[in-house]
């Protein structure tokens, strides 16, 4: 070959691969421009933090002192370990495969419990899916403080009289089969009821009112039947041991509920203001019904009614914090309040259930308030993806408050209330088999925090 032709010829290959080369960068470089990398907002990471923290204080010490002051002083202790054992366990079932099943890609109705298998690949960097401003394991801690308040509820219902043993396996087999599904179903990608990743059925629920409230509350109901009535109730008086511990409380749980609601924004924008101020609203508006229902008919306000209407505001308008404005706010804490005031004084009597310290009449009562009234109260004003973000055959359709909005809360309360009931009946059958569910009748007279801790609250 002439040296010329071999020299002009790689030469000419240089260009043309240099070509491409560049023709490689700036395509590469064009569809980066165009799909930015996530980045941390330092704000939004505070924020979330902080809220993940006012959450924790949720359950501890606010649900705590909360249910602890409504017991008897010789079920003080078991009381509040209900809740502060949930804390460790459920906490190590998140870490192993819980959290994987609520928010890791699977099918319809639960994640792979194997994608983030002990947290495997949760890390610094964001979730595109879910936050994209703050790290990954924030977003999974802050998702671990709802896991945890969620069956510490349920506790309320049962305080006084179940076997701790057959608590602790309920609960490890409540969160695994019910809690972590409905989350998946509700606000994991692809869940069945998620509006926004994907879902079948665009059901709206800001910060837990089925996944949290109406879950726990009818499981809580279930739990109370099937263990039955406290021995003399209702024939004998089981007023409150301390209710000012209970005041405490219930001044923790509306400040950590900020967290609970406001952080579920997942950011530190307007969407967490508007959230914040629906929260503190609606609760005002709770406390303000119970207390003006309960004078008006009895006579006389009680401070336990006014706590009590204030944790109902609280949970009225926890599904709604993020989709509504203030005035809508207050008038579902409103309805809230009066609707379980009812449900606490008057459902209860004549369905002569003994649930401790109504959580179903609050809780889950309260919830079903505030995901139905959502249903006509959701604004695009608020929250405008709501409007543009769902779709179906193609077609965008808008979630704004309607009947047809209404019909798709109804459906989701209605498929949360079947699933916790009918799954908490055969949980309960299930481990009742196993060891028992009630403690003996000497067990219970003598007090849960002797016959089952060992210890007594007060000592002289």
């Amino acid at each position: 070959m002439n040296p010329f032709h071999f020299i002009r010829s790689r030469t000419l290959l240089c260009s043309c691969l240099g070509g491409l080369a560049f023709l490689a960068t700036s395509t590469l470089s064009a569809a980066e421009a165009a799909t930015p990398a996530l980045t941390v907002n330092t704000g939004d990471n505070a924020w979330l933090l902080a809220s993940t923290a006012l959450v924790l204080m949720m359950t501890a010490p606010g649900l705590i002192l909360f249910y602890g002051g409504l017991v008897r002083n010789k079920n003080v202790l078991s009381t509040m370990m209900h809740s502060l054992i949930l804390m460790a366990l459920i906490s190590a079932l998140w870490m192993v495969f819980g959290y994987s099943m609520a928010f890791a890609e699977g099918n319809a109705f639960f994640g792979n419990p194997l994608t983030y298998l002990f947290l495997k690949g949760v890390g610094a960097a964001p979730n595109g899916d879910y936050a994209a401003t703050i790290p990954h394991q924030t977003f999974m801690l802050f998702q671990l403080m709802f896991a945890i308040i969620t069956p510490a509820l349920i506790s309320g219902a049962v305080a006084e009289r179940v076997r701790f043993s057959a608590y602790v396996m309920f609960m490890l087999l409540w969160v695994t089969l019910i809690y972590f599904p409905l989350c998946h179903m509700v606000w994991g990608k692809g869940g069945y009821f998620n509006w926004a990743l994907g879902g079948a059925i665009p059901v709206l629920d800001f910060a837990g009112g089925t996944v949290v409230h109406i879950s726990s509350g009818v499981s809580a109901l279930v739990f109370a039947i099937v263990l039955g009535k406290r021995d003399g109730f209702p024939r004998e008086p089981m007023v409150p041991h301390n209710v000012v511990l209970s005041l405490v409380g219930t001044g923790l749980l509306w400040v950590g509920w900020f967290g609970f609601n406001a952080g579920s924004a997942l950011n530190a924008g307007g969407l967490a203001t508007s959230a914040f101020a629906a929260t503190h609203f609606s609760a005002a508006a709770g406390a303000l019904s119970w207390t003006a229902t309960e004078w008006l008919l009895k006579g006389r306000p009680s401070v336990l009614g006014s706590a009590s209407g204030m944790v109902a505001g609280l949970a009225t308008i926890t599904p709604a914090s993020g989709f509504v404005t203030i005035p809508a706010a207050f008038t579902i804490g409103l309805a809230g309040g009066i609707v379980c005031y009812f449900a606490v004084t008057k459902l209860k009597g004549a369905f002569n259930y003994d649930d401790s310290l109504d959580v179903f009449g609050v809780h889950c009562v309260g919830s079903v308030t505030g995901m139905l009234l959502l249903g006509f109260f959701a604004s695009a004003e608020v929250n405008p993806l709501i409007a543009t973000t769902f779709m179906k055959n193609g077609a965008v359709v808008s979630l704004v408050g309607s009947s047809a909005q209404f019909l798709n809360q109804l459906i989701g309360v209605a498929f949360t209330a079947a699933l916790a009931g009918i799954g908490t009946f055969i949980l309960l059958k299930v481990v009742d088999k196993l060891i028992g569910l009630r403690v003996d009748q000497e067990s219970e007279s003598i007090g849960l925090d002797l016959s089952q801790h060992g210890e007594s609250a007060y000592n002289e």
